[in-house]
């Protein structure tokens, strides 16, 4: 029988996922899925996705919220949400960015934890 931690890193693999494929519903770019566990302490998981326009980013991220909330979870905060150019939900154990690829480039997050395993997302 799996022990609590792992039933949770499990469920927090599977927030992540469920947030990045909703991220793609909405045509998000270059989404990616990073394991920060036993890399950092701040989360678990770190979502990215970029748009091309400052509406698509509040698409994206409403999607995210949206998908995540009917799975029980709830944004402990968010940053940027209306007009913002990088649009950040903190869900705890997973953060999801959603970026315009302009900023996404300057902030260079894949960069900063370039050591974290990736998770490949199927749309």
């Amino acid at each position: 029988m799996p022990s609590a931690a792992v039933r949770i890193d499990e469920d927090s693999r599977r927030t992540a996922v469920a947030a990045a494929r909703a991220a793609l519903e909405k045509k998000a770019d270059d989404v990616i899925v990073l394991d920060l566990r036993g890399v950092s302490g701040y989360t678990d998981f770190l979502v990215i996705g970029s748009g091309t326009s400052d509406r698509q980013i509040e698409s994206i991220a409403e999607s995210v919220e949206k998908e995540l909330k009917a799975q029980g979870h709830r944004v402990v905060g968010s940053e940027g949400q209306r007009g913002g150019r990088w649009v950040l939900l903190d869900f705890g154990d997973v953060v999801v960015h959603v970026f315009h690829q302009d900023e996404r480039v300057h902030y260079d997050l894949e960069g900063l934890w370039a050591d974290a395993p990736r998770i490949e997302v199927a749309p």
